[in-house]
């Protein structure tokens, strides 16, 4: 763990975390009463292990499964610059894997993200989505709002409202990609966009 990270406030420990996706889980089951129509597509990376919480929390509850997948923003964003030939000026993104195993037409798509922050994040995978196909309606379901937003965007489902000054930023731990749950918040000199 770095200094920044044990430095960091816990804002939600695992315990509040299952409940807090439990909660999620039941408001995506009762808005959806389709749920053979619902697809969770997760934000990588982070989103797509949510996505996975929920889509096993919302099979126990309603004994459906909604399809489940995974979208890579890396080249949607509006901060990425990648340069033909020449050395880069910044470090290069990693790019992760997109997987839509599922028509897209006349499903309900519920982007599964971490933080929602300015919403470029999210209009960047929206724009992602719909490369693959048209989903009748996409809804965003987010752990933790922190507020700052730059684009007209409104989660359907959210975990925590958790508001943050913009030198602050809110740290997702996951058990799958950092072996703990947790929620962090860290003081940041340096602003990432989300």
């Amino acid at each position: 763990m770095s200094a920044v990270e044990a430095s960091g406030k816990s804002l939600l420990d695992a315990d509040a975390l299952s409940r807090t996706l439990s909660r999620i889980a039941h408001e995506i089951i009762e808005a959806n009463p389709d749920l053979g129509e619902v697809a969770l597509v997760g934000i990588q990376t982070r989103g797509v292990p949510l996505a996975q919480r929920l889509a096993r929390l919302i099979e126990e509850r309603a004994g459906e499964a909604p399809e489940l997948g995974a979208v890579d923003i890396t080249f949607y964003r509006d901060d990425v610059r990648v340069r033909g030939g020449e050395a880069p000026l910044h470090a290069q993104p990693l790019v992760r894997a997109t997987q839509l195993d599922f028509p897209l037409e006349g499903r309900t798509v519920i982007l599964v993200d971490d933080v929602l922050y300015t919403g470029r994040t999210i209009r960047a995978a929206i724009e992602a989505l719909f490369d693959y196909g048209r989903p009748a309606r996409v809804q965003l379901a987010v752990l933790v709002d922190r507020g700052h937003r730059e684009l007209p965007i409104r989660p359907d489902y959210v975990g925590k409202n958790l508001p943050t000054a913009r030198d602050e930023r809110i740290q997702v731990q996951l058990v799958e990609v950092d072996e703990v749950d947790n929620v962090l918040l860290v003081s940041s000199p340096e602003e990432e966009t989300r």
